[in-house]
């Protein structure tokens, strides 16, 4: 491989904002996509995609190395995202949880998934395109790049994008709420005048917050045998039934201790059972100790996976607030939890409508 920028690169990283900076002229806005970050490599028919750690993931993915070749540049270097959209109650959004499952050992488990949710790049970021290092150039003539570095093709046949831009504040922090039910978590701001700097967090992120009142199911004790190490969490249905929908970990020492005694005393038995296993740690015992489902803690969350028709769950881990003794857990149901608007995949992405403006230009 012969390029400009080669792997490994440390891909340039976001800090966390409580909201989307305001200055006009100073920043351009996207989407923040949910997926796997990875840097795309291209020379020819050598194709590498690396992830953020700098593992190799086309390994996990042939069937985008196969689109990579036919839809980038000849040479080019390319930041961008790998996603796995699906449709969810007729509309096409991201699916996290098709795109862990594409991370397996078996060859041909990889190649049946492949067939059946194949992933799609979405770029938003040029490290070089052709000779030219686009490294210490500004965001503004990365983009260009960008944009020259990603074919026009039919959308029907296409599975590699470019991100939607704005360099309106009012249209970023309109984005924030809006385009989170296609299956995005938040909003990515980068300086316009900013280079690219590996490894460096330059470029500000920001989430959706949020709390919510679940019942605790059950709790897992913690790895070093002292106290709880996550407390299930659970919703109740429409339909009256208890769902559990993710749990809260990353307790202090202290805390897991005072955690273990707020709920061993419901426990009905000595049952323990059995929990999914872990697909990105085979060695974690995912076993846990249920219990009455009586009471009731805050918790806040970022987002929300999966639908009304496909099971909901909490996107990632969340963060214990407190106990809230005055709430009855028949309480807890999935009608408190903010609905984002539904919006379809290709709502999002939009780079057509900029290629078509930029050749008006």
């Amino acid at each position: 491989m012969d390029l400009p920028v080669l792997p490994p690169v440390d891909p340039m990283l976001a800090k966390a904002a409580g909201k989307v900076p305001d200055e006009a002229g100073v920043w351009s806005f996207e989407p923040k996509w949910d997926g796997f970050r990875a840097l795309a490599f291209r020379d020819g028919d050598e194709v590498v995609l690396q992830s953020r750690s700098g593992k190799e993931l086309g390994r996990y993915f042939p069937e985008l190395l196969d689109a990579l070749r036919d839809e980038l540049a000849y040479r080019c270097v390319l930041d961008g995202e790998v996603v796995v959209p699906r449709e969810v109650d007729g509309r096409i959004r991201l699916d996290w949880e098709s795109l862990s499952q594409r991370i397996h050992p078996a060859a041909s488990r990889i190649k049946m998934l492949a067939e059946q949710t194949p992933a799609h790049f979405i770029g938003f970021d040029a490290l070089a395109l052709g000779d030219r290092s686009l490294l210490a150039e500004p965001f503004r003539d990365r983009r260009v790049a960008l944009l020259a570095a990603i074919s026009e093709k039919d959308a029907e046949k296409k599975w590699c994008h470019v991100t939607r831009t704005t360099a309106d504040p009012a249209v970023g922090a309109q984005w924030l709420d809006t385009f989170e039910g296609a299956g995005l978590d938040g909003v990515i701001a980068k300086r316009l005048e900013g280079p690219y700097l590996p490894g460096k967090r330059e470029m500000v992120k920001i989430k959706h917050h949020r709390d919510a009142d679940c019942v605790a199911l059950g709790y897992r004790i913690h790895k070093s045998g002292a106290g709880v190490g996550s407390i299930l969490l659970g919703l109740y249905r429409d339909d009256g039934e208890l769902q559990m929908v993710g749990g809260a970990a990353s307790f202090t020492a202290k805390d897991r201790l005072t955690l273990l005694a707020d709920l061993e005393p419901l426990r009905e038995g000595d049952e323990v059972r059995d929990g999914d296993p872990s697909r990105w740690n085979s060695a974690a015992d995912k076993r846990w100790i249920p219990v009455r489902p009586e009471r009731v803690c805050e918790v806040a969350y970022d987002q929300m996976e999966g639908s009304a028709s496909h099971g909901q769950r909490f996107r990632h881990a969340v963060k214990f607030l407190r106990w809230r003794p005055d709430r009855e857990p028949s309480s807890c149901t999935f009608a408190q939890l903010d609905t984002p608007l539904i919006y379809d995949l290709h709502d999002v992405l939009g780079d057509q409508d900029e290629r078509s403006d930029r050749r008006m230009g």
